[in-house]
This record gives C-alpha cells, structure tokens and sequence, in this order.
C-alpha cells in the first residue's frame, strides 16, 4: 500500500517518490512485480539521504525498504553481522560499538542504510586503508522481479555481486547482506589536527601523515582566494586504545522549517569559514573525542538540509587523479571562490588505490573534493565550469551525489555501465539511469 512521499536529501530535483512500504523479506518479489505492474518501474528506497535523483525512480514509485530493518545473525566472536537492507548504520553501531566493533567504512552520515550504502559503494576518510564499503561485505540476498532471490558473493552469481556493488540499486533489491565488523578498542578517536594555508601544504601534510593513521580529511574554506586558496584544516585520527566502549548521547540540534530564501550565502559563508579557520591555532593539536563527532559532524543538526530554502541544494563532489589533482584542485576552488558560493563543510580528502569490487564504484587513487551549493538559475553555468576542470584532469563525479553529470561525461567515465544495464532488473529504473544511460 502507497503511503507518504517523499524527496532526495538535496530536495532537486524536486521529484516526490511515493513509497510503497514492505514489512517482510518475502513479499520483496511481489511487491516489486505490483509496483511495476501498475507504474512501469520502481526503485528501491532507504532512509532518503542520497542527494540528486538516483535515488529516484523513473516512476516515482518507489519500494520502501527502512521498514526491512531487523538483524538476522550477529557473532559478535568474529564481528560478522547479517541484517536486513533497511538497517541504518547508525543501529549497527549502536549495538556494535559496546561490543567492540566499528563499521570498516563509514561515509559523513550514519543515518543511510546497509542497502543504501552498498548500492552507493561509500567509502570514507580511511579510503587509502580499507576501501570501499563493497569491499566488507561478504554476501547479500538479492530479490529480482525476473528470477527467484538469490544470493550473492565473490564465488556466488559472481556478475550480479560485481555490478550490484555500487550499481544504483538497478540490479535488483538488495534484502539483507553479511558485513564483517573492524575490531575498536574504545569508542573515542585520538585526533591530530594542523591549520594549514594553502593546497601545497595540504598534499604535503597528506603525504606524511595518511599512511601513519586509520583517518584522513580536510575541511576547506571554499570562499577563500587569492594567497589563501586552499587554507583549511587538516584532520588525521585512530580509534583511540584508552577509554571505553561506552555510548553517549549526543546533543541535538533541529532546522524547525524551511526557510523562504537560503542562508547559505555569500555573508554567511565567509563569516562562518574565516571565524573557524582563526579558532583553531597554528600548530599541530592533538586531541581525543566520542566518535559521532568525528565522523558525523551534521548529524546531530536535524533537517540540515533545509537551510539551503525551498529550491534546495545540489552537492558537487569529484575525484581527479593524482599526477593531475594539485593543479584541478586549485583551480576548482579557484572557479568556487569566485562564484561566492558553496557550503560550510567543504571537503578535500586523499582516495587511495585499492580496487573496489564493484562496476561503478566512484574512488580512483587521486583527491576528492565535495561541497554543496544552493539551487538557483546561475548554478548550472559553474557546475559546467567544474566539470569542464575535472574532465580535462581525467576525473569524474559522484553518482550518488549527482543531479546533473552529462551523459557523455557519465558512459566516458564509468565504462563499465554497459555492465551493469545488462544486468538491470527489467522493472527496475531511475531517473538518474535513464538521463545518463540514453546515448
């Protein structure tokens, strides 16, 4: 039965997805049939954080799978968990953290789901460690409208595991998977953190210190020019040997509405980056805090999105190759500076080499950027400009953050994209596949 709609993080493109609620793992097959029956396609949908409209059925009629959201085995001896697809990763850390275990990868949010962040291949700040999150997860059950559900792992229907990893949930719906767990000793991360003036001092930093801790990433004052072009903040941790297991509950904060206009602007902007650049002090500071902090600086302001106003926000994020990344990245946050706009967490962040088992995942051994930017009429003309930069540098973009990333720019990217349409589930479309797929 349809219940309520609901949109993409980003709220644009403004597509309300109707979501069809499943309670059970075994009516996945039915109501993947229904829904394509009566609308042409579906999509499955988790907990609503992917940004653009991958997310988003060429239908609009979505499978709601956060009511899938029961764990199935957990052995905590070895840290194998196997859970349905709508846990999010904040329930697995929830009872994972005071037994000694830590999700390998996490991205900025812990409110996606398991299903949501294979089907995105997520990776985090300990890319050049671990790798993506494809690359933890052992097994998953696969519900197809065109065959019985099946299971799939590395020996396993071993084609529908490779493009499923990072497919776009176009493959199937994912049901339930096996994720192996990391071993923590505490549940606080000893953090290093040195202000840094500009790129060169960033990838010098990032040479010395991401082969020495788990952690890596950079806050960047995207308003900046001139001779501070790049200044930001440089972050390396480890899950911290002293301390507890011990959960904390966080305080919140809550965006009560949607304001009429955004207030991220230009004022903002550069009132907000030049006071958190001046707090923190020349030097390196070493320091110990609770994890959610770390790696979940947003989520504990509730509806952050609505800051950006009734037109939302699109989020740019790339990944340009190494022997070309100083030069595309200055010249990124060049063409940003300029433009006046972006967002408050703006971040750069090293990706290391290690191969991600699936077709289209997004990590290449090089420098990510991402940051967000207010909807309005001007955005799609510096949105052109930085993909100009980022595809003369060999780079591409984010799928899982994308709502505007040509066709071209999409097939010359991600070759393998014939894969995975191959094996798309006939009743199974979005709207972002079929806006890059059409050649």
């Amino acid at each position: 039965m349809s219940s309520k709609t609901q949109g993409s993080w980003g709220r644009f493109p403004a597509f309300a997805q109707t979501l069809h609620a499943c309670h059970w793992r075994e009516e996945l097959a039915g109501q993947l049939q229904s829904i394509a029956a009566s609308h042409g396609s579906t999509l499955a949908f988790g907990n609503g954080r992917s940004y653009g409209d991958s997310c988003m059925a060429s239908s609009d009629h979505v499978v709601h799978m956060r009511t899938l959201d029961r764990f199935i085995a957990i052995d905590w001896k070895t840290g194998l968990v196997t859970a349905e697809a709508g846990v999010t990763l904040a329930e697995v850390l929830a009872l994972a953290i005071p037994q000694g275990w830590f999700l390998p990868v996490t991205p900025g949010t812990r409110f996606v789901t398991l299903g949501g962040a294979l089907a995105n291949d997520v990776h985090g700040k300990n890319h050049h460690v671990r790798g993506t999150f494809g690359r933890h997860v052992k097994r998953f059950g696969l519900t197809r409208s065109d065959r019985a559900p099946c299971v799939c792992s590395a020996t396993e229907n071993s084609e529908l595991f490779a493009a499923t990893i990072g497919g776009l949930g176009l493959t199937g719906i994912i049901a339930w998977m096996e994720i192996q767990l990391m071993p923590v000793q505490s549940s606080a991360i000893a953090t290093q953190t040195i202000r840094f003036d500009g790129l060169q001092e960033f990838f010098a930093l990032s040479g010395e210190l991401d082969t020495q801790h788990e952690y890596s990433v950079s806050w960047i004052d995207c308003v900046a020019s001139g001779k501070a072009l790049g200044r930001g903040i440089f972050t390396v941790g480890d899950h911290a040997r002293d301390g507890d297991l011990k959960l904390k509950r966080s305080s919140e904060l809550r965006v009560p509405f949607t304001p009429p206009v955004s207030m991220i602007n230009t004022l903002s902007l550069r009132a907000f980056n030049t006071a958190y650049y001046r707090a923190h002090k020349t030097g390196r500071h070493h320091s110990q805090s609770y994890y959610e902090p770390f790696f979940y600086p947003l989520d504990r302001i509730l509806h952050w999105n609505r800051l950006y106003g009734p037109q939302g926000f699109q989020q740019y994020q790339c990944v340009v190759p190494e022997d070309s990344a100083a030069d595309a990245i200055a010249e990124l946050l060049a063409t940003i500076a300029v433009a006046g706009t972006g967002s408050f967490l703006a971040v750069l962040k090293r990706c290391g080499d290690i191969a991600s088992p699936g077709l289209l995942s997004f990590p290449l051994a090089g420098s990510s950027l991402a940051l967000d930017f207010p909807q309005n009429p001007a955005l799609d003309r510096m949105l052109r400009q930085l993909d100009d930069i980022t595809r003369a540098a060999g780079g591409r973009l984010y799928p899982a953050k994308d709502a505007h990333m040509s066709g071209d720019d999409f097939r010359e990217c991600y070759p393998a994209w014939q894969q995975v349409e191959s094996l798309r589930d006939p009743a199974i479309n979005s709207r972002f596949w079929k806006r890059v797929s059409s050649t």
